[in-house]
């Protein structure tokens, strides 16, 4: 049986706000529409997480939020105080303790980028994987029964994806289709051409 992480950090967030505390930072415009990319991607190659796991600071909820509408899921967040902030091993005993096929862990850095390097038999060389900014997502398989029998360097690596990217290829997408609408041929139907005047 293959289980699957869907490992998430938290879309951009506001400095604007200096009263408030760290844990209730909201998003910002560009964290807002991350979350939404991040959302309709996972629908795109087919992945419904049917478990959420995500820490309870505003930023994380706001972004599974914003995530799972964008991408149609009906799955209910479960959320952790446990997760935010959370170091790396805290993050493995969390997600020992999941029930889903398919589940979506958000959290924060440094321990994110931490677990992600640890949790995978071989992380892929590239450079945005190390940094894991805002939005970053990993899809890791674990061959095993239960997430109870995941270790450390367990996880497979299947695809990771950040939402710069991924908004720049909807936006490639878009002018590519306008571009190809605007050259083919028009559904107006001709003029109906006149007859020639008698001599």
């Amino acid at each position: 049986m293959t289980l699957r992480l869907i490992l998430t950090r938290h879309a951009k967030s506001s400095w604007d706000n200096p009263l408030l505390t760290d844990h209730d930072r909201i998003l910002n415009r560009r964290g807002r529409a991350s979350a939404a990319a991040l959302g309709r991607w996972l629908a795109e190659i087919g992945q419904r997480p049917d478990q959420a796991l995500v820490s309870s600071s505003e930023r994380t909820r706001e972004t599974w939020d914003i995530l799972s509408n964008a991408g149609g899921f009906q799955t209910q967040a479960e959320i952790s105080p446990a997760l935010y902030l959370s170091e790396p091993d805290t993050m493995l005993s969390i997600l020992k303790g999941a029930t889903g096929r398919t589940v979506q862990l958000i959290a924060h850095n440094p321990g994110i980028s931490f677990f992600a390097r640890s949790i995978l038999d071989t992380a892929p060389l590239e450079h945005l994987f190390d940094r894991y900014p805002t939005g970053a997502t990993t899809l890791i398989d674990f061959e095993t029964e239960s997430w109870s029998e995941v270790t450390w360097r367990s996880g497979l690596f299947v695809d990771f994806a950040v939402p710069r990217a991924l908004i720049q290829r909807e936006e490639e997408q878009a002018a590519k289709k306008a571009a190809e609408a605007a050259l083919s041929p028009s559904d107006t139907p001709p003029d109906t051409p006149t007859e020639p005047l008698s001599a």
